[in-house]
């Protein structure tokens, strides 16, 4: 599938990217103690400060808990607000039937799907096996990727998934990276136009650099993890949201913001969800 958003770029295009909302049919539910739609709505109160006219929103995946309707219905509702095409990718925690059920809005699109955004090109994958928490990129996924690539319009590329491809030196996050992520990036050094590789799943930031290609993860709207744990645990950083701006010319300024001022109850003690 693909879509074009817009035809001409001569400013860098500001993308919003929040992931992890983990919300439940019940507006009071909660993750590890944390109310997570009292902790998104807070999020989305930042985004709208501070990028009051984003170019494209990216949701990459968890957006429900409990993959209920209600959820998604709320996220839609919500996100429906901004001036801005959404684009949701699926998580582990969450069903495609209702998502797509909840997805009302024409400016509201999930994975897979190709964007041709100002000079650029983004190729959003699905990388959830079904009832599985760890992630896989199967041959038809990755025949998609390389293809999309290959044809893709714009000079520089970006590749948006849910899990995340490289090991996050979080042991047992680690054992969910997704098992093709070899073959991924034999795919990936096939095409020097991909710029950066973004995701989510890891509940926590992440900005490294492979090969030229900029590699991101983004905070949970929620409960955020320790990084560098061996074991399950939590981490005291308030929720957030990362922004990108992408220049005609590759280059790529981002940054994750967090908000200030809150102090969200998480349970400490749980270790695991």
């Amino acid at each position: 599938m693909g879509a074009g958003i817009l035809t001409q770029q001569l400013q860098p295009l500001r993308i919003v990217q929040l992931s992890d909302c983990h919300l439940f049919a019940d507006t009071e539910g909660k993750l590890l103690g944390l109310n997570t739609q009292f902790s998104l709505d807070r999020v989305l109160d930042l985004i709208r400060q501070e990028q009051p006219n984003p170019d494209l929103i990216l949701a990459t995946g968890d957006l429900s808990q409990d993959a209920s309707f209600e959820s998604y219905q709320r996220l839609d509702q919500a996100l429906a607000g901004f001036p801005a095409p959404v684009y949701w990718l699926e998580g582990n925690h969450d069903k495609p039937a209702p998502m797509l059920k909840a997805l009302n809005s024409h400016h509201h699109r999930m994975s897979p799907c190709v964007l041709d955004v100002g000079n650029w090109t983004i190729v959003m994958l699905d990388s959830t096996i079904p009832g599985e928490v760890p992630g896989e990129l199967f041959d038809e996924d990755l025949k998609f990727l390389d293809q999309s690539l290959r044809d893709a319009k714009g000079d520089n590329l970006m590749v948006c998934l849910h899990h995340h491809p490289v090991p996050m030196d979080c042991a047992w996050l680690d054992t969910q990276v997704v098992g093709s992520a070899d073959k991924f990036f034999e795919v990936i050094d096939r095409h020097p136009r991909v710029k950066a590789i973004i995701w989510g799943h890891v509940h926590q930031e992440y900005d490294s650099e492979r090969n030229g290609v900029r590699m991101l993860a983004v905070p949970s709207t929620c409960v955020q993890f320790k990084p560098k744990s061996d074991d399950f645990a939590v981490d005291d950083a308030n929720p957030g949201y990362r922004w990108l701006d992408l220049y005609p010319d590759g280059r790529i300024d981002t940054a994750v913001s967090r908000v200030q001022g809150i102090t969200f109850e998480v349970d400490f003690s749980v270790k695991g969800y």
